[in-house]
């Protein structure tokens, strides 16, 4: 706070200017809680607020970690989150929304600056729709249009084909999928836009988990294809936004 003061006092008597306050703010410390430290100003370096992975976290950890983003004017986004954990945040913040099939909550408080640009989230099958809600609503919240475009795998690439006015008209397109992960190299040579694939753990014992679909992507003959980690939907969204907001 002492540090904040000063910056204040200068801008005050001029001798720095607003934009060299917002670039040393940015660098300000975190909060410590002991068992999690919160970087409050992660949306003036990022554009977005830190967001809480909740898998492998107590739901009163998650619950505090919530509690005092809010308090700081953060708008909170959990991922990976259970119904039991989201109603204990619920108790402390009413107007939190769970997306169950995206495992997401989130408390909305401060205005999104919303891109006009649209991302469009396609999955193979219906069994990669999880990972794809996760992509989805992750960047909806984000402040992005979402197009959906679900079970137009390669098996029936008709069903693709006959939807091609969504890909031409997204800014950046995400594909899902498990199995060997075909879709991705499928999209990325019909498209003249950034593609960014996301492999699933959906697929039989070869499969390997969604490894084989991951060696696939990342062995893409089509161009112009990112990959992020197994079932990261969070991730993909994460960098859709960020190209769609340039």
């Amino acid at each position: 706070m002492e540090r904040l003061r000063l910056l204040l006092e200068k801008l005050k008597s001029g001798e720095v200017t607003v934009d060299e306050v917002l670039n040393q703010l940015k660098n300000l410390p975190y909060e410590d809680l002991g068992f999690a430290r919160i970087d409050n100003h992660r949306s003036l370096r990022r554009g977005v607020p830190e967001v809480i992975y909740c898998e492998g976290k107590t739901p009163s950890q998650v619950v505090e970690i919530t509690k005092h983003m809010l308090k700081n004017g953060s708008n909170v986004m959990g991922t990976r989150v259970d119904l039991d954990t989201f109603n204990k945040v619920k108790e402390i913040a009413p107007d939190a929304v769970y997306y169950d099939t995206a495992r997401i909550f989130a408390v909305q408080r401060e205005k999104v600056q919303k891109n006009k640009g649209t991302i469009a989230v396609v999955t193979a099958g219906t069994s990669d729709i999880p990972v794809a809600e996760e992509a989805a609503v992750t960047a909806e919240l984000f402040g992005n249009p979402v197009e959906r475009l679900y079970d137009v795998g390669v098996a029936g690439i008709h069903r693709l084909l006959m939807n091609m006015k969504v890909l031409q008209q997204a800014r950046v397109i995400i594909v899902v999928a498990g199995m060997e992960g075909a879709l991705a190299s499928v999209v990325g040579g019909l498209v003249d836009k950034p593609v960014i694939a996301v492999p699933t753990s959906v697929g039989y014992g070869a499969n390997f988990k969604g490894l084989a679909a991951l060696l696939s992507m990342l062995n893409s003959c089509a161009g112009g294809i990112s990959v992020v980690n197994i079932d990261n939907g969070f991730g993909a969204a994460y960098v859709a936004h960020l190209i769609n907001r340039l």
